[in-house]
């Protein structure tokens, strides 16, 4: 695999908390609404979705028999080196690679150096995700 891969799936699998492609941007979805068939067409499915990078609102209106894309998400374990209110500079575990992030809005002022933290990775932008505990 490779980074940034996307996937083909059904609308008919796509379920709340999994990931889907909206507008080029990877989405978390929220909420369905299908519709019931008509006599002049198939059935439809509404799909509300959160960007999990910029934390955006997106739907998606397609019937229910076609198809649509799912993004390839990695999670990886990182290691905060510093963090400031705004921005973390974390350390891949593996590679020793030192990269920035943008600290979530719910994380902020709870970052410090040393802690374990989960970052998700999918079409070639990452974003810190949750605190890893000290067992993780």
């Amino acid at each position: 695999m490779t980074e940034g891969e996307i996937l083909r799936a059904s609308m008919k699998e796509i379920k709340v908390g999994r990931f889907i492609v909206i507008d080029d941007i990877p989405c978390k979805v929220v909420d369905i609404e299908t519709s019931s068939p008509g006599k002049h067409g198939s059935a439809k499915m509404r799909i509300t979705a959160i960007g999990i990078f910029d934390g955006q609102k997106k739907t998606l209106l397609k019937p229910s028999d076609g198809d649509t894309e799912v993004p390839v998400i990695k999670k990886k374990k990182s290691q905060v080196v510093s963090a400031t209110d705004t921005t973390a500079q974390l350390m891949d575990p593996e590679t020793y690679e030192v990269f920035d992030l943008p600290v979530p809005e719910e994380l902020r002022g709870k970052l410090e150096s040393g802690t374990m933290v989960e970052v998700l990775e999918a079409m070639g932008k990452r974003a810190i995700s949750r605190i890893l505990g000290s067992n993780e």
